[in-house]
């Protein structure tokens, strides 16, 4: 939908108690033009969704760092299945062993963005796959 800017929720899903990176996507993706809610610390499955469904995002970005992606990710997929919100596209990052993306790709994950992702390839990224564009230079006509 032209006109219509991207809704994106950060959320810290399980007992991982850091957020630096996470409040670093927030920014870029904010300063990108995105609106974005972030979840703070500790979140369940059921909250992370139950937030993407109330604020109505286009994306849920998950950022782990505790190695319990292999639990945490299949019940978040399984939960927006269950809520018919399986049009929200996922993306995660942080501390994820690269034998593992396969697996969380064919879960469902759209993308995962290990340590070193620039945050330029990820708002690019996201705004490629929602087929929308929010550039500075257009709000700055308007």
């Amino acid at each position: 939908m032209p006109g219509k800017k991207i809704r994106v929720l950060v959320a810290k899903p399980g007992l991982d108690g850091h957020d630096r990176g996470a409040k670093v996507i927030c920014r870029a993706l904010r300063d990108a033009g995105m609106e974005v809610i972030y979840s703070g610390l500790r979140r369940t499955p059921e909250e992370i969704v139950q937030a993407a469904i109330q604020e109505d995002v286009d994306v849920i970005g998950l950022s782990i760092l505790s190695g319990a992606h292999t639990v945490i990710f299949p019940r978040i997929i399984s939960l927006l299945k269950d809520h018919q919100a399986q049009d929200i596209v996922v993306i995660a990052g942080g501390i994820i062993p690269e034998k593992d993306i396969p697996k969380m790709k064919k879960l469902g994950i759209a993308e995962v963005f290990l340590p070193g992702s620039s945050t330029p390839e990820i708002v690019r990224w996201i705004e490629e796959r929602l087929g929308r564009k929010e550039s500075k230079s257009k709000k700055q006509i308007a």
